[in-house]
């Protein structure tokens, strides 16, 4: 585990959570946050605790020694950088289950949603087409 206080287990080929990660990082201005994409040669060593599969299916974090899944890494992260108001409605009892239950299918459907969001909006980047992935920066309208 990371001496940051959040340590975040995302997976760094989907565009919307690499947007995501970059968006979160750029509000932790005390660097209470560790980023760490799944897909790193040396992941399964460094962390042997994490199920890679596990971790690709659901958000997986680790706060004071404790894991977090899902929503619950958001709304830590997301607190911990001074924002904890915009997702303090996750926690409410009858929007958490839905707001749950809504990421599950988002995280099952990343990719596609990625690829829609890029292409339809130029939002995020789109990584991968025809089995080549490229690393172009937000809002590029370049088509291939």
């Amino acid at each position: 585990m990371s001496s940051k206080e959040l340590t975040i287990f995302y997976d760094g080929r989907c565009p919307l959570c690499s947007l995501e990660m970059q968006r979160l990082k750029q509000q932790d201005l005390t660097d209470k946050i560790s980023l760490e994409d799944l897909h790193q040669d040396n992941f399964e060593a460094r962390f042997p605790h994490i199920n890679v599969t596990k971790a690709l299916a659901i958000l997986h974090g680790e706060y004071q020694g404790k894991l977090l899944l899902g929503l619950e890494v958001t709304h830590r992260a997301w607190t911990l950088v001074g924002k904890g108001g915009l997702v303090a409605p996750l926690q409410w009892p009858v929007i958490k289950q839905v707001a749950n239950a809504s990421y599950l299918i988002l995280a099952k459907y990343r990719y596609p949603i990625s690829s829609f969001i890029h292409r339809r909006f130029g939002i995020g980047i789109n990584t991968c087409e025809q089995g080549t992935c490229y690393e172009r920066p937000n809002n590029t309208n370049h088509r291939r």
